[in-house]
């Protein structure tokens, strides 16, 4: 792992490709970590892409002990372009999977002119507002948040981390059967001190059941009142997620000013970059090319 220090984090992160190509910011989601990427990688070596483990995931540590461990969707947004402001770099394009999709549709809305085109997997933009209505498929989807909205549920996620993720990807990608190596080797990204509290926090402020960190009020505040994402963005949502059903990306059309595309992956889950990498490594070739 490489290293570098934003204002609050100092961020681990792995290189993949061409030093001198393009930047490609890859972002994790959850209950994962960097080795979500491996499988598309050899096909992005034209791009100098860059992985980093997400604030309470991996090596990432947070600078100062009093810092709040916010797990808030505007954190991880602002996080990704403090990585990229470290590293001295002006554009760049970003990909994300279920937190790092959010974060690369919220960086896309906070700073457009920094980001050259956004790629979302498995989650449609704006699908964790408050005040939102879901469906009740939706609700059953997102029982883990409800859990977790209760001390019970924190606690269970404290103690059990490794048996609550394994839980999660077999129930949201049905078809896919991981091995044991794979998650093996991203289950030691929850030991990060700062994992729990992180991840509890994050999905009760979804809900509007936990504070905010008032260092992104600024981001919030846009975050609330903004909607059009003005950035290039391609969206790819698996037929099978059990985490986000695809009806939740759909219809979303009207919320994009550039170009927009999404693209069903029949027969996918949760996890298409791990579940189908060759379909997505593809469409992401092409997507990029334009730009």
């Amino acid at each position: 792992m490489l290293f570098v220090n934003t204002e609050r984090l100092r961020v681990a992160y792995r290189e993949h490709g061409n030093p001198d190509g393009e930047p490609l910011i890859l972002l994790h989601g959850w209950p994962d970590d960097v080795h979500t990427w491996n499988p598309i990688l050899p096909r992005l070596e034209r791009w100098r892409v860059i992985m980093p483990s997400l604030r309470g995931y991996g090596e990432t540590r947070f600078l100062q002990p009093d810092t709040p461990r916010s797990g808030q969707l505007s954190a991880l947004a602002q996080d990704v372009l403090d990585l990229a402001e470290a590293m001295g770099i002006r554009r760049f394009h970003v990909a994300g999977h279920d937190w790092g999709a959010r974060a690369a549709y919220n960086a896309s809305l906070l700073e457009p002119e920094r980001v050259k085109s956004c790629v979302a997997i498995s989650v449609g933009w704006g699908t964790n507002d408050p005040g939102q209505a879901i469906s009740l498929v939706q609700a059953r989807n997102y029982w883990y948040h409800w859990y977790m909205a209760t001390e019970r549920g924190a606690e269970a996620l404290r103690k059990e981390r490794r048996e609550f993720a394994h839980l999660l990807w077999r129930t949201w990608s049905p078809s896919w059967h991981f091995t044991e190596g794979e998650f093996h080797d991203t289950m030691h990204a929850f030991d990060n001190p700062d994992w729990a509290a992180v991840t509890i926090h994050s999905y009760r402020h979804r809900w509007g059941l936990a504070p905010s960190d008032p260092y992104y009020s600024e981001q919030e505040e846009r975050l609330r009142h903004e909607s059009v994402i003005k950035v290039p963005t391609l969206v790819l949502h698996g037929t099978e997620d059990g985490a986000n059903s695809p009806q939740t990306s759909e219809h979303k059309e009207h919320l994009f000013s550039a170009t927009y595309q999404r693209i069903l992956l029949s027969g996918v889950g949760h996890f298409p970059q791990r579940e189908a990498p060759d379909a997505v490594a593809s469409a992401i070739v092409e997507w990029l090319d334009q730009y």
